[in-house]
């Protein structure tokens, strides 16, 4: 495996974030300070006639940061507006990017987004070498985006996309299949209802805005296999959730694997078992790293001011990697 020097600090997590619930909860609503950077909307074309909305953030360094965010987020996600912080920090530009239907995109899509959505990835590398040709690309994903784009990276997807220079992947679920059980069990349940009542929220914005035909059936306390079934594969095009995972998840990719690449991701995440990961035979090219605490996006810590471990960890990495691209 590719070896990088770790962060000098680990995510050591302060007593009242100690589980992997709490780092998960806390993390997602301590607040912090919303970055203020000029920016320009960004619109992305898709072969089907979907489009992708974010934002450009320039900079002034040679390197082009492009971030996707999670199931239910939005480009202007917490997580993703601390990794714009970080990347402008560094002087780089930034892309933020919606999936379809997301945040500014609302109206611009018909068809869903989902874990293995890497050619809309590989869409938005391409679009950013037409406009910025000289400059690299470091892609940095957060949790279904962070599958998607490991997907792309190791070649799992029907035709082949544009890829960056290298990436990150934060708490990917490389094995749909486990994690759609794994959400479904104990205090893991109610993730998946606010998950549940986020994508449920998207289709009724699509139905509102005249661009799908009322044919799905959901309800408010299905499981994400049961809303996989019921909508995500009927709109997409796979036979079944059983289908659609197979087909879309990393893990069985990552030994193809040729650019630079950090997963990272927290023994204590809730619902994304971290041996899945640690499991699979990952090429020369991916460095894998196992925090043992942070939950699923939380990375809270006792060390660094404002309790905020990930950004440290991310701005370590993309150091590193743009040093290899």
């Amino acid at each position: 495996m590719l070896n990088l020097a770790p962060p000098p600090l680990p995510c050591r997590a302060p007593w009242w974030a100690a589980s992997g619930h709490l780092q998960t909860i806390l993390g997602n609503y301590l607040p912090g300070e919303p970055p203020a950077y000029p920016f320009e909307p960004i619109q992305i074309p898709l072969r089907d006639g979907d489009r992708l909305t974010g934002r450009h953030y320039p900079g002034d360094t040679d390197v082009l940061t492009l971030v996707f965010h999670g199931l239910g987020g939005d480009d202007q996600a917490h997580y993703v507006r601390r990794t714009v912080a970080l990347a402008r920090k560094l002087g780089h530009h930034v892309w933020t990017l919606n999936h379809r239907g997301c945040g500014a995109g609302r109206g611009l899509a018909k068809k869903p987004y989902h874990s293995g959505s890497g050619e809309d990835l590989g869409a938005a590398f391409a679009r950013a070498r037409d406009l910025h040709p000289a400059l690299r690309q470091l892609a940095v994903a957060y949790s279904l985006s962070a599958n998607a784009l490991l997907l792309n990276l190791g070649g799992g997807l029907p035709e082949t996309a544009a890829r960056p220079d290298a990436a990150i992947a934060v708490n990917p679920p490389v094995d749909l299949g486990a994690c759609s059980s794994s959400i479904h069990r104990g205090l893991s349940r109610l993730y998946e209802l606010r998950f549940i009542r986020r994508c449920r929220k998207a289709i009724r914005e699509r139905l509102d805005d005249g661009l799908i035909p009322d044919a799905y059936r959901t309800w408010p306390l299905m499981s994400l296999r049961e809303f996989d079934d019921a909508y995500t594969t009927k709109a997409a095009g796979f036979r079944n959730a059983d289908d659609y995972y197979a087909r879309c998840s990393a893990r069985p990719h990552l030994s193809k694997i040729t650019v630079p690449t950090v997963v990272l991701m927290a023994k204590d995440d809730p619902f994304i078992p971290w041996r899945h990961a640690a499991e699979a035979s990952a090429s020369a090219s991916v460095h894998l790293h196992f925090e043992a605490r942070g939950g699923h996006m939380g990375y809270l810590s006792r060390d660094l001011p404002g309790h905020r471990w990930l950004p440290y960890a991310v701005e370590h990495y993309a150091r590193q990697l743009m040093e290899l691209a």
